[in-house]
């Protein structure tokens, strides 16, 4: 039995945040059943594609999740997604959401029809204005610092990570009020906004305690590791690496495999400073860097990775993406995390599981993403109680549909 069995969380979404927090909770074993309209969300042809036109973002965002079907212009629709996210259980009344709709999906409304509701609300910005993270990324300063170090160009992550942080906090959000809803019986509105979730990171990085005290800005570092030491290297073999010096170990060690010891140990002289310690690094990259670089610059990555990965140093290749499926099996192809699945009409190719491990449950097996409708009459007669009858009208209306 899986961490979460029993716990039944409604889903409205789009973009990666709310699609990302609700297939986490699936993965955990919470049953999560999104609701779209006939035709799919807003999701449902997003870029990457599959040869055949599906969304490879909608399969990856929404495996283990159920899916119902319904036609949200209409009333009854409408009515009928309502009850169904107010539904009774004590393990149910949890609801997450980017698409709040008010007079309808808002708190107040839904609670008229279940006191206990838990409801989980992810806006833009705290105002209820739109962001995405392409947007909230440059306006809290981030691209002016990423980049080539003698770059002027803003360079904007190509990784959503503020909607990966917000997507996370979406499912401690939910957990956390619906501990506290065991604990005292109540329901409870959580909003937050993406763009605070961003502002607040940044903040407890330090950064801006950093901005608002140093005369001298953060600027552009390219591939070095700030505050320390991290570096990439040219190899003669055309490949790329980076090595982390960021501990005293990691330094020594990387020091060790190089056998430049007695060179930094030189330049250290030269400084007047010690290099053990890691603001040192960081001051002094450009001369360490000149080096190391000779070094790399003369060796294939294969002459060097045995002794690297014998002596522990923190170190990684740069890869395409392609080029890390196929040749990082640790990561990839013998990783337990991954199952290689077969989709009709799209191939096979590797799905993760939750990297989370549990000691009291087995790992849950990645469960493919369910076809659009596919759990729509299950849903209505499970849980909402419909009788065939029923179900069929709401079918021949065109309330609902099921997968074809």
């Amino acid at each position: 039995m899986s961490i979460l069995h029993g716990m039944r969380v409604f889903e409205s979404s789009a973009f990666v945040a709310l699609p990302l927090a609700g297939m986490q909770l699936a993965q955990m074993g919470a049953e999560v059943i999104r609701f779209d309209n006939l035709g799919g969300g807003l999701d449902q042809y997003r870029r990457p594609l599959a040869p055949n036109g599906e969304s490879l973002f909608w399969h990856g965002l929404n495996k283990g999740k159920k899916s119902f079907a319904v036609n949200l212009k209409s009333e009854i629709g409408r009515e009928l997604v309502s009850d169904l996210i107010t539904s009774d259980g004590d393990d149910s009344g949890l609801f997450i959401t980017n698409l709040r709709v008010p007079g309808w999906t808002d708190y107040e409304s839904l609670k008229k029809k279940r006191k206990d509701l838990v409801m989980v609300t992810l806006k833009g910005d705290r105002h209820g204005g739109p962001e995405v993270d392409y947007t909230v990324n440059p306006s809290i300063g981030i691209p002016s610092i990423t980049g080539a170090e003698d770059s002027l160009e803003p360079v904007a992550n190509a990784l959503p990570a503020w909607d990966c942080i917000a997507g996370n906090m979406v499912v401690s959000s939910l957990l956390a009020a619906e501990r506290d809803r065991l604990r005292t019986g109540k329901g409870q509105n959580v909003e937050f906004a993406l763009k605070d979730a961003a502002a607040a990171i940044v903040g407890h990085l330090g950064m801006i305690g950093e901005a608002t005290i140093s005369d001298e800005q953060r600027g552009k570092s390219g591939n070095s590791l700030y505050g320390a030491y991290g570096q990439d290297f040219e190899c003669c073999c055309g490949g790329r690496v980076i090595v982390i010096g960021l501990t005293l170990r990691q330094w020594r060690g990387l020091l060790k495999a190089m056998d430049k010891i007695d060179e930094i140990k030189k330049l250290e002289e030269e400084l007047s400073v010690s290099l053990d310690d890691e603001g040192r690094r960081w001051v002094h990259r450009h001369e360490i860097n000149d080096i190391f670089r000779p070094w790399f610059a003369k060796r294939k990555i294969i002459e060097f990775e045995k002794g690297f990965n014998d002596l522990g140093l923190t170190w990684s290749q740069f890869r395409t993406m392609k080029e890390a499926i196929d040749e990082d099996d640790d990561t990839f192809a013998d990783n337990p995390m991954f199952e290689t699945q077969d989709f009709d009409g799209i191939g096979k190719y590797m799905v993760p599981r939750s990297p989370v491990e549990f000691s009291n449950h087995l790992a849950i097996s990645p469960e493919k993403p369910p076809k659009l409708g596919q759990h729509t009459e299950e849903i209505l007669a499970d849980i909402m109680g419909l009788g065939s009858g029923e179900i069929g009208v709401l079918f021949d209306s065109g309330i609902v549909s099921f997968a074809k």
